[in-house]
């Protein structure tokens, strides 16, 4: 059996449990002789003790909806930042931490301009972009300590629009 789950604008307001939505909006100030506009600090990176930042690439294959998933994965040492390098929309899967397991899952869909940090042990799917060629630059935590968690659901879901 496939449990159905509906995704949903990715807006700061409803992400801000799972981690922060990263785009150009709201307060800016003007650098570069006023050619630019810095949003300055969006995301609350965390790489835990003994970490440091690394930034990596991935390419994941491009995936459609309707969506199926039962797997989902932490990093409990530290933040992970999508960061995607393409103006394409990616689809975002979160949980609640239920006592250790992964809750019901929600799912957003990005606009196209928005990356995401995940914060600190934030349950989420797979990077699940929606075109070719799904390159995105990450920025997570290096460390010598592992720093992820698998959970599969027993039934699966499907995410549509």
């Amino acid at each position: 059996m496939t449990r159905t789950i509906a995704a949903h604008p990715l807006t700061a307001a409803a992400f801000a449990p799972f981690g922060d939505v990263l785009d150009a909006s709201g307060p800016f100030r003007l650098i570069n002789e006023g050619m630019c506009r810095r949003h300055h600090d969006r995301a609350r990176l965390d790489f835990g003790p003994g970490g440091r930042a690394g930034i990596s690439v991935f390419k994941a294959e491009a995936r459609a909806l309707p969506y199926n998933f039962a797997l989902v994965e932490r990093h409990p040492e530290g933040s992970q930042a999508f960061l995607p390098m393409t103006a394409d929309p990616f689809l975002v899967i979160v949980a609640p931490d239920e006592g250790g397991r992964p809750g019901t899952p929600l799912a957003f869909l990005t606009d196209g301009t928005q990356g995401i940090n995940l914060h600190r042990g934030t349950w989420h799917g797979v990077l699940t972009p929606l075109a070719a060629p799904g390159l995105f630059a990450v920025v997570d935590r290096i460390g010598a300590s592992p720093n992820l968690d698998e959970f599969r659901y027993a039934e699966a879901f499907r995410v549509v629009t």
